[in-house]
């Protein structure tokens, strides 16, 4: 077992200013109608889910117009609506993932700065930990992962659609790749992107589809 923390890719997020916007956008790019996932009333938010290959899935998230507002900042940067639409017109839909880990406080020891704190959901009887920043905007903007803690428990794939999507690859472009690359590396996080110079903050998923090999950025 290494010594440093060891973080799994869990999932691939979708973050739309609409469900609808992005169930769409998920079907141009892979053509796959995704299905509903479940509505998060601790967080405001819904979802569509696809499993991806594994134990890795694609998430479609988007503030849930008849949600409650859940008391402090929600996850993925979703209270940010007008960041939120101007990340999705610029053409990043794709914003990032989450990681899932086995003990997030010590991942979390001395990187609140980058992930957050950690915030126990849902809040009553609570079955999971999740890190969030404060104003809860993603992790440098969406270059490192959100951090998930299931406290031992695996994620329930067999609920979730399986249409014969398979992740290939992921790449992201980032202004300071070698930055952002030493940081992966320290956090010792299996499939990592290949990262590459860029503008911005902008991911592009490679995915293996029934119609043959797609891209989902």
């Amino acid at each position: 077992m290494p010594k440093r923390p060891w973080l799994r890719l869990d999932h691939l997020t979708v973050i739309a200013p609409s469900l609808a916007e992005g169930v769409a956008h998920v079907r141009a790019c892979l053509d796959l109608d995704v299905p509903f996932g479940q509505r998060h009333g601790y967080m405001g938010t819904h979802n569509h889910l696809l499993q991806l290959g594994g134990s890795v899935y694609l998430e479609i998230v988007a503030l849930d117009p008849d949600g409650r507002h859940p008391g402090r900042a929600r996850w993925f940067g979703l209270d940010d609506q007008a960041g939120v639409r101007r990340a999705w017109d610029d053409g990043r839909r794709l914003r990032g993932s989450v990681a899932r880990v086995d003990g997030i406080d010590a991942v979390l020891a001395g990187r609140e700065a980058i992930f957050g704190c950690k915030v126990a959901l849902p809040p009553i009887d609570s079955s999971f930990d999740f890190a969030i920043p404060e104003d809860g905007s993603l992790p440098l903007s969406g270059a490192m992962p959100s951090l998930i803690d299931r406290r031992g428990k695996p994620r329930a794939m067999a609920t979730m659609a399986d249409l014969g999507a398979r992740l290939l690859s992921l790449v992201l472009a980032h202004p300071e790749p070698d930055r952002i690359a030493k940081l992966y590396d320290e956090l010792s996080i299996d499939r990592p992107p290949e990262i590459l110079p860029g503008a911005n903050t902008r991911y592009l998923a490679r995915i293996e589809t029934p119609a043959g090999m797609k891209e989902l950025s």
